[in-house]
C-alpha cells in the first residue's frame, strides 16, 4: 500500500522550497535595512586616505564635524609638507649621503606620529553612537536631570573634548616644526659645517620622537 503521493510529495517540497525562499528574503531585508554596518577599522598600516574616510563619517556629527574637518586638513598639510622637503633634500644632498638619510628618517617618523593622533582621534570619536552626541553635547538640558547629573555630563563633555583638542594641538605642533625643519633645510648651502643632529629642528623633532615612543 502507498503512503501518500507522487503529488502530495511535490506539494510538500514547494511549501517547504517557499517558506526557506521566504526567510532569506527576510533575513537578507534585515542584514540590508536594520543592521547597522559594521565600523571600518583602521590598522597601524593604514594610508592618509583611510583615515580621512573615517573622519569624513564624523563630519556629519554636529558636535563633531569641525575638530573631524581640522583632523582632515592636518592629513592634507602633512601630506604636502613630506612632498616639499622630500623635494628640498633630493636639491640639497644625495640620495645616498648620511645627511639625506638622517633628514629622511626623522620626517618618516614624525609622520607617524602625526598619524598616531590621528588614530587616538578616531578611537575617541568610536566611543559614543553619533546620536549620543546631541544628548550629551547639547545645550538644552532635559528638565528630569538633577543638577548633579548635569554637573557630571558636563565634566565627561569637557573631558572628552579636551582630549581632542589635545591630539589635534600635538598635530599642529608637528606641522610647524615640519616648517621650521623646511626653512633651515632651505638655508643650508652646500656644506653642513655641523652635524645634523644638531640642527635645532632636528633636535626638537627627535626629542618629540623619543618622549613618545617612552609613552607608548
Amino acid at each position: 500500500m502507498k503512503i501518500g503521493g507522487t503529488e502530495a510529495i511535490e506539494t510538500a517540497a514547494a511549501v517547504t522550497l517557499l517558506f526557506i525562499s521566504l526567510l532569506v528574503v527576510l533575513y537578507s531585508s534585515y542584514t540590508l535595512l536594520l543592521k547597522p554596518p559594521a565600523v571600518k577599522e583602521i590598522l597601524p598600516s593604514a594610508m592618509p586616505d583611510d583615515y580621512t574616510e573615517q573622519l569624513e563619517q564624523y563630519k556629519k556629527v554636529k558636535a563633531l564635524k569641525i575638530d573631524a574637518a581640522l583632523a582632515i586638513d592636518q592629513l592634507d598639510r602633512m601630506d604636502k609638507k613630506k612632498n616639499a622637503l622630500t623635494r628640498l633634500l633630493a636639491q640639497r644632498f644625495d640620495p645616498g649621503e648620511l645627511s639625506y638619510r638622517k633628514f629622511h628618517t626623522v620626517i618618516n617618523e614624525v609622520e607617524k606620529l602625526l598619524y598616531l593622533n590621528i588614530r587616538g582621534i578616531l578611537g575617541k570619536f568610536r566611543l559614543f553612537e553619533p546620536s549620543e552626541f546631541s544628548l550629551f553635547a547639547g545645550s538644552r538640558t532635559p528638565a528630569q536631570f538633577t543638577d548633579k547629573l548635569i554637573q557630571r555630563k558636563t565634566a565627561l563633555y569637557n573631558d572628552f573634548f579636551a582630549s581632542i583638542k589635545a591630539f589635534l594641538g600635538a598635530n599642529e605642533e608637528i606641522l610647524l616644526k615640519l616648517d621650521q625643519l623646511l626653512l633651515e633645510i632651505s638655508e643650508l648651502d652646500g656644506t653642513i659645517d655641523q652635524p645634523v643632529e644638531e640642527i635645532p629642528c632636528m633636535q626638537e623633532l627627535s626629542a618629540l620622537i623619543t618622549q613618545t615612543k617612552l609613552y607608548q
